[in-house]
């Protein structure tokens, strides 16, 4: 009877005809697709390389790619930054500001913290530490913005937010603080009993240059010594002029500030926020710009203001020789800032926060005839 099995040199040869066969099919199958798509594959390589060679050259992704991104790659995604602090200087268009992120929360949906605290900047330990912790766990994204002095999250264990602010000139600035709290603005002259309680006529009236020439409390330092304090921080020494505080506010700027901008060129700092920070400010210049907008941010300027006269604008400015020098240092980090970002420093088209011209002449006079003096005594 013959043997069902073949015989081993059978098997064996079935065998490798068999592995030769399922061979040729791969080998088959691999050059059918490496002709097929050799040259997609290296189509799409260039474009590839074309497309990141583009992507920076034009420094990152365009704005319509980063919606696309951000709505249809990864909905929950958190944009960066998501924590924003706005510890916002008195009378440097903090209401402005804030009026436009009133607008802006509902178009982009973030956590918008105002805190209506005006009178206490400066707080103890604990009470940093309670407000670093309240606003760190808010929903993200947030902006936070209340009148206080710098808070240092990462010194006292919390993420750190990106800080911005915006400041204006010191005398500009000290005349608009100076008639709002004894007149008021355009909301209602009201305004002025509300943070001027008991205050007489005659007090009220107290001309501005009798106030500055005689050196009246209100118009001497520590009262002059204003700016610095929101950027220096909690320290006590930050409440006095000195090199340390002025030095100590600028090292913060430098370290903590996404961006410091400066009132008299508004529009340009409202670009840059819309650049740095588009989540919480794209379209913020077209608000700003709108009549509706107009209309009810011209209610916030002051009522009653008038220049001093070149005497007491000159004694002012030597009072305020610190706060001029930390006005400087930010007008040159902000026009730097601007040169990066492409935007070219130029006259704003409204003066509405830079003052009268006759007082901008005065006072572009004024610094020309203070800064030999300021120089000659830092070589002195």
């Amino acid at each position: 009877m013959a043997s069902r099995n073949p015989p081993d040199h059978k098997r064996l040869t079935g065998f490798v005809r068999l592995r030769n066969r399922r061979g040729n099919r791969l080998a088959f199958v691999l050059l059918r697709i490496t002709r097929r798509d050799f040259g997609f594959c290296l189509t799409s390589l260039f474009v590839f390389c074309l497309g990141s060679a583009l992507y920076q050259l034009n420094g990152g992704a365009s704005r319509i790619l980063i919606n696309v991104g951000y709505h249809l790659v990864c909905p929950q995604a958190l944009p960066f930054p998501s924590q924003v602090v706005y510890n916002r200087v008195g009378k440097c268009g903090s209401r402005t500001i804030v009026l436009l992120l009133c607008s802006l929360v509902d178009i982009h949906r973030f956590t918008l913290i105002s805190s209506h605290i005006h009178n206490k900047t400066r707080l103890s330990e604990r009470e940093q530490a309670n407000l670093i912790r309240n606003i760190s766990t808010a929903p993200q994204p947030y902006l936070y913005t209340r009148h206080v002095h710098f808070l240092n999250f990462s010194r006292l264990g919390s993420d750190e937010p990106a800080h911005i602010n915006i400041i204006r000139d010191p005398i500009h600035r000290f005349l608009s603080n100076y008639f709002f709290r004894w007149f008021g603005d355009l909301r209602g002259e009201e305004n002025h009993v509300v943070r001027t309680p008991g205050m007489k006529d005659d007090e009220r009236y107290l001309d501005i240059n009798t106030c500055i020439l005689e050196n009246y409390p209100e118009c001497s330092n520590p009262k002059l010594f204003y700016i610095i304090r929101y950027f220096c921080g909690q320290h006590p020494q930050c409440r006095e002029p000195s090199v340390w505080a002025l030095e100590t506010a600028k090292q913060n700027v430098l370290e903590h500030y996404l961006l410091v901008g400066l009132l008299e060129e508004l529009e340009d700092v409202l670009l840059l926020l819309e650049r740095l920070l588009p989540h919480f400010f794209t379209d913020v210049l077209n608000i700003y710009r709108s009549p509706e907008y107009m209309k009810l941010g011209n209610q916030t300027v002051t009522v009653q203001k008038h220049s001093p006269s070149l005497k007491a604008l000159r004694v002012l400015y030597q009072r305020m020789e610190y706060e001029y020098k930390f006005f400087n240092f930010i007008k040159h980090q902000f026009h730097l800032t601007k040169k990066k970002i492409g935007l070219k420093t130029h006259p704003q088209t409204s003066r509405r926060f830079s003052g009268s011209l006759q007082k901008n002449r005065l006072l572009d006079k004024l610094e020309e005839e203070t800064e030999d003096l300021l120089t000659w005594r830092e070589q002195h």
